[in-house]
C-alpha cells in the first residue's frame, strides 16, 4: 500500500513556521482595530477588566508575563463569548521605585529647598555624588524616563499577544489620573471619611516618610536583651530588660501588669532612668507579659508599636529623640537637665540608633546601671516592604482614610463587601477576611516624597506665620488636578506665599495606592466621560497577585465604597507567584528573577503563554521552561496538522454520517462544554487540559483512522469521504478556537489560511451544535477506534517493523462489547494499519489480543 501523501494545502505555506507570528499579528492587529473597544455596547453586553497597571520602575519579569497572560485568557474567551471587552492597559509610574531608578539612573537627588532650573541637564554618565536638583526638575526626570520605560513595556506586551486596546491607556500621574485622584481626596474629606492627625507614625528613615501598615514587612533579626537597673524613691533598684536600650532617654514610663504580684507596691510610684536620672512613673497594663523578660517594660516615645498603645491608653508623655533622617537629635531633651547627664546625651547627638546603642550600653556598663551581659536573640523586626533599615516610629502630621480600622460599623460594612465579591480561588476571600478583621488604625494616605499626586490642600497662616492645619484651604473640583507648590488657593496672590497673614502649601503626596486605588475610575473616566463610565462601571474582573489583596483590593473597594456605595467589580482572579528551582518567590529584591524578553525570543509568545496557562489560580507556579518547549510542540503540531487536514480536498460542508466522525464530533461537544465551563468559572488551566487532551488524540488516533477515507481510497465511498472531510474541518475549526485564547498567534495564523476575518473575533464553539451534527452516534466507538489501533502499533513495535508495513492479515480478540463495535471501525483500522486481512472474534475473557502476520 502506498504512502499518502498530503497535497499542497490552499492558502497554508508549504513548510509553515512559527517564526515572525508575534510580529505580523501584532501589526495586522492594532491596524485593524481588532481589540478595539466598541464603546456603542450598552453595559449588559460589556465585560470590562480592570487591567493591574505594572509598576514602571525598570524592566518587567517574567512574573508580569505569568499573571498578564491569565488575564489576557480570560478577555479573548469572553470576547468570544460575545461580550465587548473593555480592556485597558495602564502605567504605575509614581511613587518610590520610580524616584530609586531616576536617581539611579540620572545621578540626582531631589532637594526641595533649591529653584527650578528650567535648563538642567543631567550628566550623560552619572557621578558617584548624586547632583541635587529641585522639585520640578526631579519630577521632570521622572516623566522622561517613565515613558521611555512604557514603550519598551508596551512593546513586551505586543509581542506576548495581550489583546489590550491600547488607545484605552492611562498613567497614574497623567493629568486624568491626578484629577481623579484629587477629586476622591477631596470628596472623602467633605463627607469625613479623610482627616489629618499628628500621631506616632511607622517610619523609614532610608526614604524619609510614612509607611502604611499595609506596607509593613516582618523580618527576623540578631538582637540582645539588655538588664537595666532604675533606681527608687528609697534608693533600691528594678530591673527592666530591653533590646532597645538606646531609647532610655526616650522613655516615658514603666508598665507591669496588674496581676503581677511582683510589683504591686510599684504601681503609681516613680522612678528614675539610669545614666540620664529623668523620673518616670510606673503604671500597669494588660499588656506587659509578666513571662517576658523581668516582667517590668520600658516604655519610650517610641520603640515599638506596643509602645504607641501604652502612650495613647496611659496618656504618658511624648519625649521623641529620633528625627526623620533616623539619627538621634542634635539638640539636648529639655527634660535631660541636668549637666552630667547633658554630657551623656551629647554623646549620641547626630549617630544612628546602632551607633547610639553601643555608646549607651558602654556608659550603662560603666555606670553599674547594666546588669550582667547582653543576652543574644533573635526577634521579628518591622521593617518597610521596599526598605533596608528597621522602622522607627516618629511622631509627624499625616493624613488618613478611614478604612474601618477604627470603626466596627465601617469594618462591618468593607468584611461584607467582601463577602459579596467573587473570589477565583474562593479561598483567597479569607484572605480579605483575615485582614480587615485584624486592621488596627486608618490607612495612612500621605507620604514625604515628590513623585505622586500632590495632596491638593493649602494652610492659611496666621500673623506670627503659623498654619492653620485643622481648616485646610481646597481647590475647586473644576481646577483639579493643581499643585499646590506652584498653585495658588482661590483668594490669595501668589507673593502671599509663605508670608505671615498669607498661605502654606501642603508638601506631601499621596501614596501610590492612594491613585492605584481609583484604577477602575481612572480607566472608566470617571467625571471626564460619563458615557464611558455608565458603559463599564462597576467593572467585572480585578486580576492581581495574592499578596497584594491587602493592599491594591482592600484599598480599591474601600474607595468604591466610599464613593460608589457598591463594589468596583465582580469578580477577583487571583494569581500566585513565581517560584525560582529552590522553590522561592521570584522578586527583583532577591536578585532571582527571569526577564521576559530572551524567552519569547526563544520560544516564542505562544509557548511562553501555554506555560503561564499550566498555572492554576492563586497557585504558586514554578518557572519551568520545559513546559514553554512543550506548548513551541503544541503550536507547531497545530501548524503541521491543520496544514495537512485542510489539504485533504478543502473543507466540505457535507453531513457526518459515518459512525467514527460522529463519535469524535460527540467527544469534541462534550470537550466543548468542559472547557466553557472551566472558563467561565476562571478555570482557564483546566480548560486548556480538555482542549489540549482532545487534540493530541485527535492528531494520533483520528487523523490516522481517516486518513484513506478522507481522500477517497481503497474503496470508500463519497458519503464516508465527505464525512470525514466535514468532521475535520468542523474539529479543526472548533479546536482552533478552544486554543485561541492560549495560542493567539498560530491559531490566528491557521484561520488566516481559510478566513479574512480575525479568530479572536469569531464566536466561542457551540457544544449545542456540535451534538446536532453528531447525530446518533455509538457510545465508547471512539475508545475503542483508539485501543485498536493503540494494539496494531504495538504489535508491530513487538515485531520490530515500521508503522508503514504492510500487514498481511491481523486477527482482534476482543471482549464482547468491543468485538461488537469492530463492524463500525473495519475500513479504517484496516487502511490505518495497513492490513489486508482483518478478522475478529469475541474473547472468552476481558483481555485483548491481536494476532500480527506480516
Amino acid at each position: 500500500m502506498p504512502a499518502i501523501e498530503p497535497p499542497p494545502s490552499l492558502g497554508a505555506q508549504d513548510k509553515p513556521t512559527l517564526e515572525g507570528l508575534e510580529a505580523k499579528w501584532s501589526r495586522q492587529w492594532e491596524t485593524a482595530g481588532t481589540y478595539r473597544f466598541d464603546r456603542s455596547k450598552n453595559r449588559e453586553d460589556v465585560y470590562s477588566i480592570d487591567t493591574p497597571p505594572p509598576t514602571v520602575s525598570g524592566s518587567l519579569h517574567v512574573g508580569h508575563v505569568f499573571s498578564y497572560t491569565h488575564t489576557d485568557i480570560v478577555a479573548r474567551f469572553r470576547r468570544m463569548r460575545g461580550w465587548e471587552v473593555f480592556y485597558p492597559m495602564g502605567w504605575d509610574d509614581n511613587g518610590l521605585p520610580t524616584e530609586r531608578r531616576v536617581q539611579n539612573y540620572f545621578g540626582v537627588r531631589c532637594d526641595p529647598s533649591l529653584p527650578y532650573d528650567p535648563g538642567f541637564t543631567p550628566p550623560a554618565t552619572p557621578g558617584k555624588q548624586q547632583i541635587p536638583v529641585s522639585r520640578q526638575n526631579f519630577i521632570e526626570l521622572c516623566e522622561q524616563l517613565t515613558i521611555e520605560d512604557e514603550k519598551v513595556f508596551e512593546e513586551l506586551w505586543r509581542t506576548l499577544g495581550l489583546s489590550v486596546d491600547w488607545d484605552m491607556t492611562y498613567q497614574t500621574i497623567g493629568t486624568r489620573s491626578r484629577a481623579a485622584s484629587q477629586r476622591a481626596f477631596l470628596r472623602d474629606l467633605a463627607r469625613g471619611g479623610a482627616y489629618s492627625a499628628e500621631v506616632p507614625t511607622l517610619w523609614d528613615t532610608t526614604f524619609r516618610t510614612a509607611v502604611a501598615q499595609a506596607e509593613l514587612e516582618d523580618r527576623e533579626r540578631p538582637a540582645a536583651f539588655h538588664d537595666l537597673a532604675f533606681t527608687r524613691t528609697d534608693g533600691t533598684t528594678v530591673t527592666i530588660s530591653t533590646t532597645r536600650p538606646e531609647l532610655l532617654p526616650a522613655c516615658v514610663a514603666l508598665v507591669a501588669h496588674p496581676e503581677d504580684t511582683r510589683y504591686k507596691d510599684l504601681i503609681d510610684t516613680t522612678v528614675r532612668t539610669p545614666v540620664f536620672g529623668v523620673e518616670v512613673p510606673v503604671k500597669a497594663h494588660h499588656l506587659a507579659d509578666p513571662d517576658k523578660g523581668t516582667g517590668l517594660v520600658m516604655v519610650c516615645t517610641f520603640g515599638d508599636t506596643t509602645d504607641v498603645t501604652w502612650w495613647r491608653e496611659l496618656q504618658l508623655d511624648t519625649r521623641p529623640v529620633i528625627g526623620w533622617d533616623g539619627r538621634f537629635q542634635a539638640d539636648t531633651p529639655a527634660w535631660i537637665d541636668n549637666d552630667k547627664s547633658r554630657a551623656a546625651y551629647a554623646e549620641l547627638a547626630g549617630t544612628t540608633p546602632h551607633t547610639a546603642r553601643l555608646n549607651l550600653v558602654a556608659k550603662l556598663r560603666e555606670t553599674g546601671a547594666l546588669l550582667g551581659e547582653p543576652r543574644p536573640i533573635t526577634h521579628s523586626v518591622k521593617f518597610y516592604e521596599k526598605g533596608d533599615k528597621p522602622l522607627e516610629i516618629i511622631t509627624t502630621r499625616q493624613w488618613y482614610i478611614r478604612n474601618g480600622g477604627r470603626n466596627e460599623d465601617l469594618r462591618a460594612e468593607l468584611l461584607e463587601r467582601g463577602r459579596e465579591l467573587a473570589w477565583h480561588p474562593a479561598r483567597m476571600g479569607r484572605r480579605y477576611e483575615d485582614w480587615v478583621g485584624n486592621l488596627n488604625g486608618d490607612w495612612l494616605i500621605s507620604r514625604q516624597r515628590f513623585f505622586g499626586v500632590p495632596l491638593p490642600l493649602w494652610y492659611r497662616l496666621d500673623s506670627a506665620g503659623n498654619p492653620d492645619y485643622e481648616n485646610p484651604l481646597t481647590p475647586a473640583e473644576k481646577a483639579l488636578p493643581v499643585d499646590p507648590s506652584i498653585d495658588t488657593p482661590a483668594g490669595y496672590s501668589p507673593d502671599q506665599r509663605d508670608q505671615p497673614g498669607g498661605f502654606t502649601a501642603e508638601t506631601d503626596i499621596m501614596d501610590t495606592w492612594a491613585s492605584s486605588s481609583l484604577t477602575p475610575q481612572i480607566a472608566a473616566r470617571w467625571e471626564d466621560d460619563p458615557d464611558l463610565f455608565a458603559r463599564v462601571f462597576p467593572m467585572d474582573l480585578r486580576p492581581q497577585a495574592h499578596e497584594i489583596i491587602r493592599t491594591w483590593l482592600f484599598s480599591t473597594v474601600t474607595r468604591a465604597h466610599a464613593e460608589h456605595d457598591t463594589l468596583p467589580w465582580t469578580n477577583a482572579l487571583i494569581s500566585g507567584w513565581i517560584l525560582d528551582p529552590d522553590r522561592k518567590k521570584m522578586s527583583k529584591s532577591k536578585g532571582n528573577v527571569v526577564t521576559p524578553a530572551a524567552l519569547l525570543q526563544e520560544h516564542g509568545a505562544d509557548a511562553v503563554r501555554y506555560w503561564a496557562a499550566r498555572g492554576r489560580p492563586g497557585t504558586d507556579t514554578a518557572f519551568d521552561p520545559k513546559q514553554m518547549k512543550i506548548g513551541r510542540r503544541l503550536a507547531m503540531k497545530l501548524l503541521n496538522a491543520s496544514r495537512f487536514a485542510l489539504g485533504i480536498g478543502g473543507p466540505s460542508t457535507a453531513a457526518v454520517t459515518h459512525p467514527v466522525d460522529r463519535a469524535l464530533i460527540r467527544e469534541l461537544a462534550r470537550t466543548v462544554r468542559q472547557a466553557t465551563h472551566a472558563l467561565d468559572t476562571y478555570e482557564y488551566t483546566q480548560a486548556l487540559d480538555a482542549a489540549e487532551k482532545f487534540f493530541w488524540n485527535f492528531c494520533d488516533d483520528y487523523l490516522e483512522l481517516v486518513k484513506a477515507r478522507a481522500y477517497g481510497e481503497d474503496g470508500h465511498d463519497q458519503q464516508g469521504t465527505d464525512s470525514a472531510r466535514t468532521t475535520l474541518t468542523l474539529a479543526l475549526d472548533t479546536t482552533l478556537r478552544l486554543l485561541a485564547p492560549y495560542l493567539p498567534f498560530v491559531t490566528e495564523e491557521i484561520h488566516s489560511w481559510q478566513h479574512t476575518e480575525s479568530i479572536h473575533r469569531q464566536p466561542w464553539p457551540d457544544a449545542d451544535a456540535l451534538d446536532t451534527a453528531a447525530g446518533d452516534d455509538i457510545a465508547g466507538l471512539l475508545d475503542a477506534a483508539g485501543t485498536l489501533l493503540t494494539a496494531v502499533r504495538k504489535a508491530k513495535t513487538d515485531h520490530q517493523v515500521s508503522m508503514r508495513t504492510d500487514v498481511t492479515s491481523v486477527t482482534i480478540t476482543a471482549p464482547a462489547a468491543t468485538a461488537a463495535l469492530i463492524p463500525h471501525l473495519e475500513q479504517d483500522i484496516k487502511a490505518a494499519g495497513r492490513i489486508a486481512n482483518l478478522t475478529h472474534q469475541t474473547a472468552p475473557d476481558d483481555a485483548l489480543t491481536i494476532s500480527v502476520t506480516l
